[in-house]
Protein backbone atom coordinates (compact mmCIF):
# COMPACT_ATOMS: atom_id res chain seq x y z
CA UNK A 1 0.00 0.00 0.00
CA UNK A 2 1.35 3.76 -0.77
CA UNK A 3 -0.22 7.11 -0.64
CA UNK A 4 0.54 10.16 -2.21
CA UNK A 5 3.92 11.94 -1.57
CA UNK A 6 0.76 14.47 0.04
CA UNK A 7 -0.81 12.35 2.36
CA UNK A 8 2.74 10.97 3.46
CA UNK A 9 4.47 13.53 4.16
CA UNK A 10 1.67 15.02 6.42
CA UNK A 11 1.23 11.39 8.30
CA UNK A 12 5.03 11.62 8.85
CA UNK A 13 4.86 14.90 10.17
CA UNK A 14 2.29 13.35 12.55
CA UNK A 15 4.45 11.07 13.51
CA UNK A 16 7.18 13.03 14.34
CA UNK A 17 5.10 15.16 16.57
CA UNK A 18 4.51 12.96 18.93
CA UNK A 19 6.97 12.84 22.05
CA UNK A 20 10.44 11.47 20.11
CA UNK A 21 11.91 10.61 23.09
CA UNK A 22 10.69 11.12 26.95
CA UNK A 23 11.11 14.89 28.67
CA UNK A 24 13.10 12.65 31.46
CA UNK A 25 16.92 13.54 31.63
CA UNK A 26 17.50 9.64 32.20
CA UNK A 27 16.35 9.07 29.01
CA UNK A 28 18.65 11.81 27.20
CA UNK A 29 21.66 9.17 27.74
CA UNK A 30 20.12 5.72 27.71
CA UNK A 31 21.02 3.41 25.49
CA UNK A 32 18.51 3.69 22.58
CA UNK A 33 16.52 0.80 21.29
CA UNK A 34 16.34 0.27 17.63
CA UNK A 35 13.33 -0.68 15.46
CA UNK A 36 14.36 -1.94 11.97
CA UNK A 37 12.44 -1.02 8.85
CA UNK A 38 13.24 -3.40 5.90
CA UNK A 39 12.09 -0.62 3.77
CA UNK A 40 12.87 3.16 2.91
CA UNK A 41 11.54 5.93 4.94
CA UNK A 42 8.24 7.36 3.85
CA UNK A 43 6.28 4.55 3.87
CA UNK A 44 3.70 2.69 5.66
CA UNK A 45 6.26 0.37 7.30
CA UNK A 46 8.51 3.67 8.47
CA UNK A 47 5.32 5.28 9.66
CA UNK A 48 4.06 2.40 12.05
CA UNK A 49 7.45 2.04 13.21
CA UNK A 50 8.03 5.94 13.92
CA UNK A 51 4.17 6.28 15.03
CA UNK A 52 5.26 3.29 17.84
CA UNK A 53 9.05 4.17 18.76
CA UNK A 54 7.42 7.72 19.55
CA UNK A 55 5.33 6.11 21.88
CA UNK A 56 7.61 3.71 23.41
CA UNK A 57 10.06 6.55 24.14
CA UNK A 58 7.62 8.12 26.06
CA UNK A 59 6.34 5.40 28.01
CA UNK A 60 10.00 3.63 28.75
CA UNK A 61 12.24 6.97 29.13
CA UNK A 62 14.35 5.99 26.92
CA UNK A 63 15.24 6.68 23.13
CA UNK A 64 13.85 4.33 19.97
CA UNK A 65 15.16 4.97 16.71
CA UNK A 66 14.00 4.01 13.22
CA UNK A 67 17.16 2.46 11.52
CA UNK A 68 15.75 2.04 7.40
CA UNK A 69 17.83 -1.51 5.65
CA UNK A 70 15.70 -1.62 2.54
CA UNK A 71 16.41 -4.41 -0.16
CA UNK A 72 15.10 -7.57 -0.78
CA UNK A 73 11.88 -7.26 -0.01
CA UNK A 74 12.55 -6.66 3.71
CA UNK A 75 14.54 -9.65 3.77
CA UNK A 76 18.31 -7.06 4.60
CA UNK A 77 16.23 -5.70 7.92
CA UNK A 78 15.48 -8.91 8.69
CA UNK A 79 18.57 -10.93 8.74
CA UNK A 80 20.34 -7.29 10.55
CA UNK A 81 17.62 -7.77 13.24
CA UNK A 82 17.95 -11.78 13.49
CA UNK A 83 21.93 -11.13 13.96
CA UNK A 84 21.64 -8.77 16.66
CA UNK A 85 21.91 -9.51 20.30
CA UNK A 86 18.72 -10.60 21.97
CA UNK A 87 18.89 -7.92 24.62
CA UNK A 88 15.82 -6.17 23.67
CA UNK A 89 17.45 -3.26 22.16
CA UNK A 90 17.05 -4.60 18.32
CA UNK A 91 13.52 -4.66 17.40
CA UNK A 92 12.07 -5.62 13.56
CA UNK A 93 8.97 -3.99 12.00
CA UNK A 94 6.85 -6.89 10.64
CA UNK A 95 4.72 -6.46 7.88
CA UNK A 96 2.25 -9.01 5.43
CA UNK A 97 5.65 -9.54 3.30
CA UNK A 98 7.56 -11.42 5.71
CA UNK A 99 5.26 -14.19 6.16
CA UNK A 100 5.25 -14.04 1.25
CA UNK A 101 9.12 -13.74 1.52
CA UNK A 102 9.59 -17.44 3.46
CA UNK A 103 8.58 -19.48 0.02
CA UNK A 104 9.11 -16.27 -2.21
CA UNK A 105 12.82 -16.30 -1.67
CA UNK A 106 14.24 -20.04 -2.15
CA UNK A 107 17.92 -19.70 -0.55
CA UNK A 108 17.26 -16.95 2.60
CA UNK A 109 19.74 -17.19 5.82
CA UNK A 110 17.14 -17.11 8.32
CA UNK A 111 13.39 -19.03 8.76
CA UNK A 112 11.78 -16.47 10.11
CA UNK A 113 9.27 -18.24 12.36
CA UNK A 114 12.21 -19.59 13.73
CA UNK A 115 14.12 -16.83 14.31
CA UNK A 116 11.59 -13.54 15.33
CA UNK A 117 9.82 -13.53 18.20
CA UNK A 118 6.73 -11.92 17.86
CA UNK A 119 6.07 -9.24 20.06
CA UNK A 120 2.86 -7.21 19.37
CA UNK A 121 0.69 -7.14 16.05
CA UNK A 122 0.10 -3.09 15.73
CA UNK A 123 -2.38 -2.84 12.46
CA UNK A 124 -4.57 -4.65 9.53
CA UNK A 125 -5.72 -2.87 6.37
CA UNK A 126 -8.00 -3.80 4.16
CA UNK A 127 -7.46 -4.39 -0.03
CA UNK A 128 -10.01 -3.67 -2.33
CA UNK A 129 -10.61 -4.99 -6.13
CA UNK A 130 -10.33 -2.05 -8.15
CA UNK A 131 -11.47 -2.82 -12.05
CA UNK A 132 -11.48 0.37 -15.12
CA UNK A 133 -14.87 1.21 -15.98
CA UNK A 134 -14.24 -0.06 -19.46
CA UNK A 135 -14.89 -3.46 -18.62
CA UNK A 136 -18.56 -4.85 -18.35
CA UNK A 137 -18.92 -6.11 -14.74
CA UNK A 138 -20.12 -4.44 -12.09
CA UNK A 139 -19.68 -7.05 -9.36
CA UNK A 140 -17.46 -9.72 -8.69
CA UNK A 141 -19.87 -12.45 -10.24
CA UNK A 142 -20.24 -10.61 -13.33
CA UNK A 143 -16.03 -10.02 -13.36
CA UNK A 144 -15.45 -13.96 -13.09
CA UNK A 145 -17.83 -14.57 -15.61
CA UNK A 146 -16.79 -12.22 -18.05
CA UNK A 147 -12.78 -13.06 -17.26
CA UNK A 148 -13.81 -16.96 -17.85
CA UNK A 149 -15.17 -15.89 -21.22
CA UNK A 150 -12.41 -13.92 -22.27
CA UNK A 151 -9.13 -16.10 -20.97
CA UNK A 152 -6.11 -14.01 -20.85
CA UNK A 153 -7.68 -10.73 -22.10
CA UNK A 154 -7.54 -8.83 -18.56
CA UNK A 155 -4.40 -7.68 -17.50
CA UNK A 156 -3.99 -7.81 -13.50
CA UNK A 157 -1.71 -5.16 -12.40
CA UNK A 158 0.03 -5.45 -8.77
CA UNK A 159 2.75 -3.14 -7.34
CA UNK A 160 5.25 -6.01 -7.78
CA UNK A 161 5.98 -9.57 -7.84
CA UNK A 162 5.19 -10.94 -4.11
CA UNK A 163 3.48 -7.68 -2.97
CA UNK A 164 0.37 -7.84 -0.70
CA UNK A 165 -1.88 -7.11 -3.85
CA UNK A 166 -0.05 -9.60 -6.08
CA UNK A 167 -0.78 -12.37 -3.34
CA UNK A 168 -4.55 -11.29 -3.83
CA UNK A 169 -4.68 -11.41 -7.23
CA UNK A 170 -3.29 -14.78 -7.14
CA UNK A 171 -5.42 -16.13 -4.62
CA UNK A 172 -8.68 -15.06 -6.26
CA UNK A 173 -7.25 -16.69 -9.36
CA UNK A 174 -6.52 -19.93 -7.99
CA UNK A 175 -9.65 -19.87 -5.99
CA UNK A 176 -12.01 -19.01 -9.36
CA UNK A 177 -10.11 -20.24 -12.09
CA UNK A 178 -10.01 -17.23 -14.08
CA UNK A 179 -6.85 -16.79 -16.53
CA UNK A 180 -5.80 -13.08 -16.03
CA UNK A 181 -2.51 -11.97 -17.07
CA UNK A 182 -0.18 -10.45 -13.98
CA UNK A 183 1.61 -6.90 -14.98
CA UNK A 184 3.42 -6.14 -12.24
CA UNK A 185 5.14 -2.41 -11.57
CA UNK A 186 7.57 -1.26 -9.50
CA UNK A 187 4.97 0.27 -6.68
CA UNK A 188 1.33 0.87 -6.39
CA UNK A 189 2.12 4.92 -7.61
CA UNK A 190 2.59 3.81 -10.78
CA UNK A 191 -0.13 0.93 -10.94
CA UNK A 192 -2.08 3.96 -9.90
CA UNK A 193 -1.36 5.54 -13.00
CA UNK A 194 -1.61 2.60 -15.75
CA UNK A 195 -4.51 1.69 -13.80
CA UNK A 196 -7.30 4.60 -14.16
CA UNK A 197 -5.05 5.36 -17.54
CA UNK A 198 -6.98 1.59 -19.40
CA UNK A 199 -3.13 0.52 -19.05
CA UNK A 200 -4.51 -2.12 -17.52
CA UNK A 201 -7.60 -3.42 -16.19
CA UNK A 202 -8.16 -5.06 -13.10
CA UNK A 203 -6.70 -4.92 -9.50
CA UNK A 204 -6.37 -5.44 -6.11
CA UNK A 205 -4.64 -2.69 -3.86
CA UNK A 206 -4.66 -0.67 -0.59
CA UNK A 207 -8.00 0.94 0.20
CA UNK A 208 -5.72 4.59 0.55
CA UNK A 209 -4.07 4.36 -2.79
CA UNK A 210 -7.43 3.97 -5.01
CA UNK A 211 -9.78 5.15 -2.64
CA UNK A 212 -9.66 8.85 -4.28
CA UNK A 213 -9.46 6.99 -7.85
CA UNK A 214 -12.90 5.45 -6.66
CA UNK A 215 -15.00 8.02 -5.63
CA UNK A 216 -13.86 10.35 -8.72
CA UNK A 217 -15.00 7.35 -10.80
CA UNK A 218 -11.96 5.82 -12.60
CA UNK A 219 -12.03 3.32 -11.44
CA UNK A 220 -15.04 0.84 -10.18
CA UNK A 221 -14.59 -0.80 -6.62
CA UNK A 222 -16.17 -4.35 -7.23
CA UNK A 223 -15.32 -5.76 -3.55
CA UNK A 224 -13.31 -5.79 -0.48
CA UNK A 225 -10.62 -8.30 0.25
CA UNK A 226 -11.20 -8.88 4.34
CA UNK A 227 -14.14 -11.07 6.14
CA UNK A 228 -15.77 -7.52 7.07
CA UNK A 229 -16.97 -4.97 5.36
CA UNK A 230 -15.01 -1.57 5.60
CA UNK A 231 -16.25 1.38 6.85
CA UNK A 232 -14.50 3.57 4.30
CA UNK A 233 -16.48 1.81 1.81
CA UNK A 234 -19.59 0.09 3.83
CA UNK A 235 -21.51 -0.57 0.57
CA UNK A 236 -18.60 -2.73 -0.95
CA UNK A 237 -19.48 -6.62 -0.52
CA UNK A 238 -16.66 -8.98 0.58
CA UNK A 239 -14.99 -10.99 -1.73
CA UNK A 240 -15.55 -13.75 -0.04
CA UNK A 241 -19.14 -13.24 -0.50
CA UNK A 242 -18.96 -14.61 -3.54
CA UNK A 243 -16.06 -16.77 -3.40
CA UNK A 244 -16.83 -18.40 -0.48
CA UNK A 245 -13.53 -19.20 2.46
CA UNK A 246 -11.70 -16.20 0.18
CA UNK A 247 -10.08 -13.51 3.26
CA UNK A 248 -6.75 -11.41 3.01
CA UNK A 249 -5.31 -8.22 4.13
CA UNK A 250 -2.23 -6.84 5.28
CA UNK A 251 -0.81 -5.96 8.46
CA UNK A 252 2.09 -4.67 10.88
CA UNK A 253 3.60 -5.56 14.05
CA UNK A 254 6.97 -5.82 15.90
CA UNK A 255 9.40 -8.91 16.16
CA UNK A 256 12.52 -9.46 18.19
CA UNK A 257 15.33 -11.86 17.82
CA UNK A 258 14.61 -15.02 18.66
CA UNK A 259 15.25 -15.68 22.37
CA UNK A 260 15.09 -12.33 23.58
CA UNK A 261 13.47 -12.67 27.46
CA UNK A 262 9.85 -13.59 27.75
CA UNK A 263 9.74 -10.31 30.63
CA UNK A 264 10.96 -7.82 27.75
CA UNK A 265 9.12 -9.19 25.29
CA UNK A 266 5.44 -9.12 27.35
CA UNK A 267 6.59 -5.46 28.62
CA UNK A 268 6.97 -4.61 24.96
CA UNK A 269 3.68 -6.02 24.08
CA UNK A 270 1.69 -4.58 27.06
CA UNK A 271 3.07 -1.01 25.90
CA UNK A 272 2.25 -1.46 22.35
CA UNK A 273 -1.37 -2.66 22.93
CA UNK A 274 -1.77 0.72 25.49
CA UNK A 275 -0.74 2.82 22.33
CA UNK A 276 -3.03 1.22 20.09
CA UNK A 277 -6.00 1.96 22.73
CA UNK A 278 -4.96 5.54 22.71
CA UNK A 279 -6.85 8.02 20.88
CA UNK A 280 -3.90 9.94 19.06
CA UNK A 281 -2.16 6.47 17.93
CA UNK A 282 -5.86 5.26 16.52
CA UNK A 283 -6.71 8.25 14.52
CA UNK A 284 -3.08 8.31 13.49
CA UNK A 285 -3.55 4.46 11.85
CA UNK A 286 -7.01 5.84 10.57
CA UNK A 287 -5.35 8.21 8.71
CA UNK A 288 -3.06 5.19 7.32
CA UNK A 289 -6.18 3.36 5.96
CA UNK A 290 -5.36 0.71 8.68
CA UNK A 291 -7.49 -0.97 11.78
CA UNK A 292 -5.87 -1.21 15.17
CA UNK A 293 -5.49 -4.87 15.28
CA UNK A 294 -4.00 -5.98 18.94
CA UNK A 295 -3.28 -8.88 21.14
CA UNK A 296 -0.74 -11.02 22.78
CA UNK A 297 2.85 -12.16 21.52
CA UNK A 298 0.90 -15.51 20.92
CA UNK A 299 -1.92 -14.00 19.27
CA UNK A 300 0.50 -12.53 16.38
CA UNK A 301 3.01 -15.60 16.37
CA UNK A 302 -0.04 -17.28 15.14
CA UNK A 303 -1.03 -14.94 12.67
CA UNK A 304 2.68 -14.96 11.09
CA UNK A 305 2.35 -19.26 11.19
CA UNK A 306 -1.40 -19.21 9.41
CA UNK A 307 0.05 -16.69 6.76
CA UNK A 308 3.28 -18.05 5.97
CA UNK A 309 1.24 -21.13 5.65
CA UNK A 310 -1.44 -19.78 3.35
CA UNK A 311 0.53 -17.62 1.22
CA UNK A 312 3.08 -20.46 0.95
CA UNK A 313 0.74 -22.32 -0.59
CA UNK A 314 -0.52 -19.88 -3.50
CA UNK A 315 3.21 -19.42 -4.22
CA UNK A 316 3.97 -23.16 -4.84
CA UNK A 317 0.48 -23.65 -6.93
CA UNK A 318 0.92 -20.38 -9.14
CA UNK A 319 4.58 -21.12 -9.20
CA UNK A 320 5.75 -17.10 -8.12
CA UNK A 321 9.30 -16.33 -8.69
CA UNK A 322 10.97 -13.24 -6.91
CA UNK A 323 12.54 -10.48 -9.27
Amino acid sequence: MKLPRRKFLHLAAGAAALPAVSRSAGAQSARPVRIVVGFPPGGPNDIHARLIGAWLSERLGQPFVIDNRPGAGGNIGTEAVINAPSDGYTLLLVPLSSAINATLYNKLNFNFIRDIAPVAAISRSVMVMVLHPSVPAKTVPELIAYAKANPGKLNMASPGIGTGPHMAGELFKMMTGVNMIHVPYRGSAPMQTALPGGQVEFAFDGMSSSIEHIRAGKLRALAVTTGTRSEALSDLSTVGDFVPGYEASSWFGIGAPRNTATEIVDKLNKEINAGLADPKIKARLADLGVTVFSGSPADFGKLIADETEMWGKVIRAANIKAE
